[in-house]
């Protein structure tokens, strides 16, 4: 019987000849993450510890960029706790304002995370770097503080599900279509405590930034990762961001998988997830009503990165915000702001009335920089849509694409990119 990626991987750091879903081990970590609100819990942690130090100063990472700029007192003694702990063991890869992005853009831009890898963080989209052929996932922060003390976390090698991509995009249909059409088919409890390891000819045809989109979503699966084999996009990405080496996992031929599904991705069309779940997902062309928004986010560590904003800006050009909608964009890292800015596409959106924020998470969790009030309406190219995510708990989210955002924020209500003409 063989093994999937993420067995392979966790094998190795378990130093084992091979492992089975289900199996506990205890395994090496490449990076432990942590953010301004899950360090400072993970900090306090570490001081009831015997011995206070951290197993590797170059292997974590503490990134500032949930309330970054500090929004109240509350998040300024949060960063405080976690700068004041980052200069007492001189941790390497500490990133604040003037530095900071979000993390999950972050990371892999920088280098940090790279094929092989073992990795985990306290936030939930840590599984994002499965896009590179990472095994990474999310862990409260009293793991954490364990992985900072000991580099080390013990896993149940989580079971696989299968999805065999095949087909190419039509035009305006993203990685963030991709996965919102997973979750709709699978549910958020589809793939619990599982692997999903995307393979298929049409990988070839999703670019990476696409594929961070798809495996950052992984979680609203309820997945314990989700995972992407290392092709030539993957490998040429890793050579331009980073100077470390890495280790490229195949699945075995003869790998169990609790399921398999087929998605044809040209079959696709620009998918939009209603309230209050991810799973509750419809196409633009299934929206016979009109679904009148206030406000469009977008951004996040879904959809922050270039990609998004290129499609954001090439629909918004020459077009303005709907009077009374508000248009809140955010690059996801500073990298990402200087490059739409050097690219024309910050004076694109202002000059369509939207407003460009610093990176930061803002308003995903209902942090800052866009909370709703009771009884409006955003669509956000965010991850979750729950009950109060971005505000007053009668307040509604709809997920997205960059695309279908941006249009919408034209209209003034929920809109494929079709509908202008594009």
């Amino acid at each position: 019987m063989g093994m999937t990626m993420t067995q392979k991987i966790l094998a190795a750091a378990a130093g084992l000849e091979r492992v089975e879903a289900g199996q506990l081990t205890e395994a090496k970590l490449d990076l432990v993450l942590g953010n301004d609100i899950t360090s400072p819990v993970a900090i306090h942690e570490m001081d009831k510890f015997t011995e206070d130090r951290v197993f590797d100063r170059d292997k974590i990472a503490l990134v500032m960029d949930h309330f970054i700029p500090n929004k109240d007192i509350k998040s300024a003694e949060h960063c405080k706790c976690v700068r004041e702990f980052a200069c007492k063991h001189d941790i390497t890869n500490y990133f604040d304002v003037g530095q900071m992005g979000i993390e999950h853009a972050l990371l892999p831009e920088q280098g940090l995370t790279v094929a092989g890898d073992v990795i985990i963080g306290a936030d939930s989209h840590t599984c994002t770097y499965g896009a590179l052929g990472a095994f990474s996932t999310g862990v409260g922060s009293t793991d954490m503080a364990a992985g900072m003390a000991t580099g080390r976390a013990w896993f149940k090698v989580p079971s696989a599900i299968k999805f065999n991509l095949t087909g190419k995009p039509a035009e305006w249909v993203s990685g963030k279509d991709v996965i919102l059409h997973i979750i709709g088919m699978i549910g958020v409890d589809g793939a619990l405590y599982k692997s999903m390891e995307f393979v298929g000819d049409g990988i070839a045809h999703l670019s990476m930034d696409d594929r961070f989109t798809i495996a950052n979503m992984a979680i609203e699966a309820g997945g314990k990762n989700g995972i992407f084999p290392v092709d030539e996009k993957a490998v040429a990405y890793m050579k331009e961001h980073s100077k470390r080496e890495f280790r490229i996992y195949e699945a075995d031929a003869d790998a169990v998988y609790d399921e398999e599904y087929t998605i044809d991705l040209s079959s696709l069309k620009p998918t939009v997830a209603f309230p209050h779940l991810p799973e509750n997902t419809r196409t633009t062309d299934e929206i016979t009503e009109d679904i009148i928004i206030d406000q469009a986010v977008i951004g996040s560590c879904t959809n922050g990165r270039m990609d998004d904003l290129r499609a954001a800006a090439e629909i918004l050009k020459g077009h303005k915000v709907k009077k009374g909608v508000r248009c809140i964009v955010i690059p996801a890292t500073q990298a990402i702001y200087l490059q739409a800015m050097e690219e024309g596409l910050l004076k694109i959106f202002i000059e369509a009335g939207a407003v460009v924020s610093t990176p930061t998470c803002g308003p995903c969790l209902g942090g800052y920089m866009g909370i709703l009030a009771e009884g409006e309406r955003c669509i956000s190219t965010t991850n979750r849509n729950f009950v109060g995510r971005m505000g007053h708990v009668k307040s509604e989210v709809y997920l997205a694409s960059p695309a279908v955002a941006a249009a919408s924020a034209v209209t003034g209500r929920i809109s494929a990119p079709a509908e202008l003409g594009l």
